[in-house]
């Protein structure tokens, strides 16, 4: 499952046609030749309802049943406010009395052998019947497929992710390791969804996971509740403890570093770690694991449990404390828009944040910096900015803060 992101009010005509352009690229990921996605002569494998439209396509609805395409739309994603419930509430009674063609003016039907396309191959793969719904995210150079599964009876019973290119097929891959570690290691206060299949379908990496419900009413987060299944995650493979210097964290971190030293932001970066090391390196830190993307996109909260998915950053051996960094950092960003200023009031609050994971004073604030080191060598190594993230130029919110408060030690 995948965070839901806005689009934008207005799209330029590039902006359209970029769109567009996945939007056809993804099809014929999904169903390559034979099959045919402008609905020539053959069986119709399946038609899809393009929501809102071509130009800014985010959801692609399967329109043969009716309580499947209501269903698809439905579970997609579970609105926070009063006008996006009703919103969602108005497509979902579209689809499911056939009256969608008073909204949505653009569909696509695939026709051609079912074996061919991916309905057809997952079908046999989870041995079941099964209608594929479409989710197409925002750019990243992380954007990948992600595809909503229901049984006939219109239940979402699963998401898949499809590895399509050099990164996204390693994200997909890590993320298959990620449940298979975590759905044996007993967690206890968070949810984490259930491996289903992984395998290759011609050149995609693919992954399917139980779908968690998070559709069911939410409940307000209590910091505790929050806290307590980071931990959780953190002890999940046991703690080690030494200097940081002397850890396996930083040689992993030295070689991430060396791999985007020819950039001139990746230049700045190790100058930064280096008056880290010689400021803290023989400070002893305790590591464990964390999530590596633990958003409030990526988690939702029930009355008797917290829902926490996607996984595909999951690592050992880090930092302690590095989850309740990120969560916030993301948050903040969420809530204000102000990328820059979010940054630097989560450094602010690192004796806060990182108090309840038994993180020593002396060592807060050099864990949130590594945390911000971390993160932009993440960004630079998946070319974020290439991609046309909207956070992917470092320069503009998170390398001035880092250097300045660095220098300042």
């Amino acid at each position: 499952m995948s965070p839901v992101k806005t689009a934008p009010a207005e799209l330029t005509a590039d902006d359209a046609a970029l769109r567009t352009q996945y939007l056809n690229e993804v099809l014929g990921l999904l169903y390559p030749p034979p099959c045919d996605t402008a609905g020539g002569a053959g069986p119709v494998i399946t038609e899809y309802l393009v929501v809102p439209n071509a130009r800014r396509p985010r959801l692609l609805v399967p329109t043969l049943n009716p309580a499947v395409a209501a269903a698809a739309v439905r579970r997609y994603a579970e609105p926070q406010s009063r006008l996006a419930r009703l919103k969602r509430d108005a497509v979902v009674a579209a689809v499911h009395t056939r009256t969608s063609g008073l909204l949505f003016r653009d569909r696509i039907r695939v026709t051609g052998p079912s074996s061919a396309g991916i309905d057809g191959y997952l079908s046999d793969a989870l041995r079941r019947d099964l209608a594929v719904s479409v989710h197409i995210g925002p750019a990243r150079a992380n954007r990948k497929p992600v595809l909503q599964l229901l049984s006939a009876e219109g239940e979402t019973f699963a998401f898949g992710k499809l590895g399509t290119g050099t990164l996204t097929r390693r994200l997909v891959r890590a993320e298959t390791a990620a449940l298979t570690t975590l759905n044996d290691s007993r967690l206890t206060k968070l949810a984490v969804p259930r491996l289903l299949h992984a395998g290759k379908w011609r050149d995609l990496q693919v992954l399917i996971q139980s779908a968690l419900p998070v559709w069911l009413p939410r409940a307000p987060l209590n910091p505790k509740r929050l806290t307590a299944a980071m931990l959780d995650v953190a002890g999940c493979q046991g703690y080690t403890s030494g200097a940081l210097t002397g850890s396996s964290y930083w040689r992993e971190l030295q070689e991430r570093l060396a791999a985007v030293a020819d950039r001139p932001e990746g230049a700045a970066l190790s100058a930064a770690v280096g008056v880290l090391a010689a400021h803290s390196g023989d400070t002893t830190l305790r590591y464990g694991a964390w999530h590596g993307d633990w958003a409030p996109w990526n988690m939702a909260n029930l009355e008797n449990t917290l829902l926490v998915w996607d996984w595909e950053r999951f690592a050992t051996g880090v930092p302690l404390g590095f989850d309740a960094v990120h969560h916030e950092l993301q948050r903040r960003i969420q809530s204000t828009g102000d990328a820059r200023a979010a940054v630097e009031a989560t450094v602010r609050r690192s004796d806060e944040l990182l108090a309840p994971f038994g993180v020593a004073p002396v060592s807060r604030e050099i864990t949130a910096l590594l945390y911000l080191v971390d993160l932009a060598v993440r960004y630079l190594t998946d070319r974020q900015a290439e991609a046309g993230a909207r956070l992917g130029v470092l320069g503009t919110w998170l390398l001035p803060v880092l250097i300045r408060r660095v220098e300042e030690l």
